[in-house]
């Protein structure tokens, strides 16, 4: 059964522009990534459009970026994970220099694995999305 987790809307103080180009380029992470803590870089790989990581206690899953609609959306699947799904974030402008996101998980489930990993499931997404939400997206290169 299709089941759909979405995070709650987040405020992003940078134009939609920005946010897109940083996010849709997935080698962006190397920016990022000396702030993420240890624990959660176990296995991390990214290159332009896919990003693996090693997730306790699941295992690692790789996601591989299926489509860009700029500036609003870009889109994920699995490439390998215990459990497929489809991953997106989706953005909109707010005013000229803010934006918001909304990410959006929806994954096959059978009410027995959905019953177990409903509850971390969103609670990931919303840590996720807290994160994405606090990125800087100046665009310095």
């Amino acid at each position: 059964m299709e089941t759909k987790f979405e995070s709650s809307v987040r405020e992003i103080p940078y134009p939609q522009q920005n946010v897109y180009r940083m996010l849709s380029d997935l080698s962006h992470l190397q920016r990022v990534k000396d702030r993420v803590p240890a624990e959660h870089l176990n296995g991390l790989e990214f290159d332009a459009d896919t990003v693996s990581m090693n997730v306790a206690p699941v295992g690692t899953i790789s996601m591989h970026i299926i489509e860009r609609e700029e500036p609003k959306c870009i889109k994920f699947e699995t490439v390998s994970s215990p459990l497929p799904f489809n991953f997106w974030i989706q953005m909109l402008p707010v005013t000229e220099t803010t934006s918001k996101m909304r990410l959006t998980i929806k994954a096959d489930l059978n009410p027995f694995i959905r019953g177990m990993v409903s509850k971390p499931l969103q609670e990931a997404l919303e840590k996720i999305a807290d994160a994405i939400a606090m990125m800087n997206y100046d665009l310095q290169d």
